[in-house]
């Protein structure tokens, strides 16, 4: 799959996906992230061949830092 975003292409045919270690192994509704050069690739994990979220890496971190954080509520 190949991603156009903000005037430049993401190639993340070669990306290798992963889930938290914290989905468990029966898990099928999960996301999936995978870490290329200068992005990160986030995708739902029933639809692989489907659309990508794109961030770049300082935004991905912040987000995962926050969520861990309790930034985000609980509601």
């Amino acid at each position: 799959m190949e991603m156009a975003t903000k005037g430049f292409s993401v190639d993340l045919t070669q990306a290798t996906w992963f889930k938290s270690s914290k989905s468990g192994p029966n898990c099928d509704n999960c996301v999936e992230v995978a870490y290329v050069p200068g992005v990160v690739g986030v995708r739902d994990s029933k639809d692989k061949t489907g659309p990508a979220l794109i961030f770049a890496p300082a935004d991905w971190h912040a987000f995962v830092a926050n969520t861990r954080n309790g930034g985000f509520g609980t509601a």
